[in-house]
């Protein structure tokens, strides 16, 4: 508003209250004015200008109450998933798929050197001492003499167990780890309880883990040797090694160790020993609560395709008779051994030659031996119509006598054959893995 106007307002509104008409013409004009625009109205209306319009106002509510409907109807959704239908049934777990074939692996050879020791090809290799000894009777543990093929057993037979989770067999002292059903076995060779300190043979799981475990040698460990101390401590002489997993059975546990010869071997106070490589990889991979089925199964039987091995390994006894004299495994064959192999073969076990099964216990090679293949059903049906004479073939059993040896060229000779034979079984495990 301008001065003037300012003016005659002030004009007006003093002659209205002393009653006077001494104002110009205009005057009427200005109070008129001056009753229609009060004082602040420009300020008002800029405010007004700011607010949305009425229409704008409603539409915003109507999106408002929209979007609570929306809402609403989430939460109704939510709470309708998590009341469970009485009339639906639960959805049934997937079955148990377990691993269908009687292997795992497949053989190698290596040609030795002058300085090779089986303590270290064992490691090198992934495979235990006495495997390593008994796949390779005929060499020197300690000189194998250069140029001389070294058999590498790392093709296994299963034992008669539940083909999940962890299954140890003792009597070879190796480890399978069947991590997805299904899938072949990850397997690796262990360390066992020495002679009056077995390693427990029965079913029990893992109940913890430890990263950098802590030793406390036991009171007898202590009793027997006072110069241990009451703990050692993570480090490069901690016997545990690296990692440990410790089992339902008290002082008992899978762990690694500071003496990787021991791997293959019947020298620990219970434990199951692990190469340290071996150990981190099963420390991933096993969880808490995971089973664990530890057997006792020195001879093994398995089909390949359409043959059938016998894997025998050295009895517990027969391991300390090689660690103290170097002896070499002797002949046992049990009536369970027998039921074992029969019950593989099935309705074959009658058509086995039994003196081929023989030889392949008695020799306690800790790998496959081929001992039968079934007939080419070919063939077969033309010799039962008599079309061409059935084939029969002769006795196999051709072990050495009493007082007959073979030489190291024989028995390398036989190891050779065998390595023959199992070309076969490899080309199956790398066709069907």
């Amino acid at each position: 508003m301008t001065l003037s106007r300012l003016h005659l307002s002030a004009a007006l509104v003093l002659g209205l209250l002393l009653g006077t008409s001494s104002v110009p013409a205009q005057a009427e004009e200005m109070k008129l004015a001056f009753l229609k625009f009060p004082f602040g109205t420009e300020k008002q209306e800029e405010k007004k200008e700011d607010a949305p319009p009425a229409e704008a106002k409603k539409e915003d509510k109507g999106g408002k109450a929209e979007s609570k409907k929306a809402e609403a109807k989430k939460d109704d959704a939510k709470k309708t998933a998590s009341v469970p239908d009485p009339d639906k049934k639960p959805a049934k777990p997937a079955p148990f798929t377990p691993y269908d074939k009687d292997w795992v692996g497949t053989m190698k050879t290596h040609v030795a050197t002058y300085d090779d020791m089986f303590v270290e090809l064992a490691r090198k290799y992934n495979v235990g001492y006495v495997e390593l000894r008994s796949a390779n009777q005929h060499l020197d543990p300690w000189i194998p003499g250069e140029g001389k093929k070294v058999v590498i057993p790392t093709m296994h037979l299963l034992p008669q167990a539940e083909r999940r989770d962890v299954v140890i067999n003792l009597a070879e002292m190796r480890m399978y780890i069947f991590k997805t059903p299904g899938k072949a076995p990850l397997t690796y060779p262990i360390g066992i309880g020495r002679e009056g300190l077995q390693t427990p043979v029965g079913q029990t799981t893992i109940v913890r883990k430890k990263d950098g475990p802590q030793w406390r040698p036991t009171a007898r460990m202590r009793e027997e040797n006072p110069a241990l101390p009451a703990v050692v401590e993570p480090g490069p002489d901690n016997p545990l090694g690296t990692h440990a997993m410790y089992l339902g059975w008290p002082e008992y546990l899978i762990h690694g160790t500071d003496k990787p010869y021991s791997i293959g071997r019947r020298l620990s106070s219970g434990c199951i020993r692990m190469y340290p490589e071996d150990i981190t990889k099963a420390f991933g991979m096993v969880p808490v609560g995971m089973s664990v089925n530890v057997v006792d199964q020195s001879v093994k039987a398995g089909w390949v395709g359409d043959k059938f091995f016998v894997e025998a390994s050295p009895t517990t006894a027969q391991v300390d008779r090689m660690e103290i004299d170097g002896g070499l495994p002797g002949y046992v064959f049990s009536n369970d051994d027998m039921a074992v192999i029969m019950k593989v073969a099935g309705d074959y076990a009658d058509d086995l030659d039994w003196s081929v099964v023989r030889r392949a216990v008695r020799e306690r090679r800790g790998y496959p031996i081929e001992v039968f293949r079934k007939p080419d059903p070919v063939k077969q049906v033309a010799a039962e119509a008599g079309a061409v004479p059935a084939e029969k073939e002769a006795p196999k059993d051709d072990a050495p006598k009493e007082d007959v040896k073979k030489s190291d060229d024989e028995k390398a000779a036989a190891d050779q054959s065998q390595g023959e034979v199992t070309k076969v079984a490899d080309a199956e495990s790398q066709t069907n893995d």
